[in-house]
């Protein structure tokens, strides 16, 4: 049986293709019945499943085209992150930011709306400027930014058919330095939170809530050259924070042989952006994730309601990330419309234990809360449409690109798609 990364999920497909060409995708549509196409199994939730036939594209032809004006890349939608990363630099050329796993796929990571961190940074889905998706009619429809639809079918939740490549926003290659401080004070964080998560091009905050008083980590990723060393390192002090010893891994405790260069080195913005290599099995292996974004305007509210719930919290967190993301006017993304602060969970293993505890974190949270659409969450789906003011817009495309619902699975009928 074909199961997601996590291993929570049992999908109920039927069949499992794996075409190589666009011909065969077409073929495969072609035969008729609900449809869902698979990227690299990373989401939590049944987002991906159907009781029909799962598109796998991973053996798909890897493609990598540079425009002429090198401004942008065209991409194949199973590549991974950590496939076309290195492809780029080797020509000079970067992606303004990447998730904390390279090993997820481009068109996975959009369709879910996935981001790094970064004050300035917009989600991954944000860089998209074209993507060409085969309908379940077996029509090939482009869609460019500016056009009608496109700013709601990029976070598109693998509704409105097989997304076959991307094209992406790309810059000249840029080096990162990542530093590491341990046990800042989250009083002091939340008395300057802007200050904190602007330390850097991205910045992290980790903790196991077993303290409410003291987080575990500050990750701070920033380019190269480095013109405010001093001022980040006041600012640390200021938080109680001292400078890590030598490599951490995100939970603590946890060998840290898995995860990006720390100590300041210098490297490129693919081997320092994401929190893990791509050789390694990513963050720790067996666990599940949430995520919750609020707007900025909340974010201190939604952290204090984090801290009022820690003892309920710490038995079944392996850790919690605090992150920031730029705003966009993508319709489904979780930072529509206001720049966000992500509130991470990785939970231990135990998903009847962790969604009997999600509901009373999601009370807590701000009314303006989204969840993270590949990831575990009990709110319903009212509750959800009703956080996205453009859904009735998201409604009608999809019924534009497929009239006869086969993309949709138990899970978009949950939120009302």
């Amino acid at each position: 049986m074909e199961r997601n990364w996590a291993g929570n999920v049992t999908y109920r497909a039927g069949t499992v293709e794996h075409p190589s060409s666009v011909d065969e995708v077409r073929d495969a549509i072609s035969r008729g019945g609900p449809l869902r196409v698979l990227g690299t199994r990373h989401c939590f939730n049944d987002i991906a499943d159907t009781g029909g036939s799962l598109l796998a594209l991973d053996r798909m032809p890897l493609e990598i085209e540079v425009s002429e004006d090198r401004d942008s890349v065209r991409v194949s939608s199973g590549a991974r992150y950590g496939d076309i990363a290195p492809a780029l630099e080797a020509q000079g050329l970067a992606l303004s930011n990447l998730a904390s796993l390279p090993h997820i796929s481009v068109g996975g990571a959009v369709a879910t709306g996935t981001h790094g961190s970064g004050d300035r940074i917009g989600s991954l889905a944000s860089t998209v400027r074209a993507l060409t998706i085969l309908t379940a009619g077996g029509e090939i429809r482009r869609l460019a930014r500016g056009d009608d639809g496109f700013n709601g079918a990029v976070v598109g939740l693998g509704a409105l058919g097989a997304v076959l490549d991307l094209t992406l926003d790309v810059e000249p290659t840029y080096r990162i330095a990542q530093h590491v401080y341990e046990r800042p004070r989250w009083d002091m964080i939340l008395d300057d939170l802007d200050a904190v998560t602007g330390a850097g091009t991205s910045v992290s905050v980790f903790s196991r809530w077993r303290d409410s008083d003291t987080a575990d980590q500050i990750w701070v990723k920033q380019r190269q050259p480095d013109e405010r060393p001093e001022a980040r390192s006041e600012l640390m002090r200021r938080l109680g924070a001292t400078i890590a010893d030598g490599p951490r891994h995100p939970i603590v405790g946890v060998d840290p042989v898995a995860t990006s260069e720390q100590g300041g080195v210098a490297g490129p913005w693919f081997q320092r952006l994401p929190h893990f290599r791509l050789e390694f099995t990513p963050s720790a292996g067996a666990e599940l994730q949430s995520e919750y974004l609020v707007p900025r305007a909340d974010a201190v509210l939604a952290i204090e309601a984090l801290r009022s719930l820690s003892e309920r919290i710490a038995p079944l967190l392996l850790v919690n990330e605090v992150r920031t993301v730029r705003a966009d006017d993508l319709w489904l993304s979780s930072s529509y419309g206001t720049d966000a602060v992500g509130l991470h969970f990785t939970w231990r293993p135990d998903e009847a234990a962790v969604r009997a505890l999600l509901p009373e974190i999601e009370a807590a949270l701000p009314a303006t809360t989204r969840p993270h659409w590949g990831k575990v969450f009990t709110f319903d789906g009212a509750e959800v449409r009703s956080r996205y003011p453009r859904w009735g817009d998201f409604a009608s495309l999809r019924d534009s690109f497929d009239p006869e619902r086969r993309f949709v699975n138990a899970y978009l009928e949950r939120l009302g798609a």
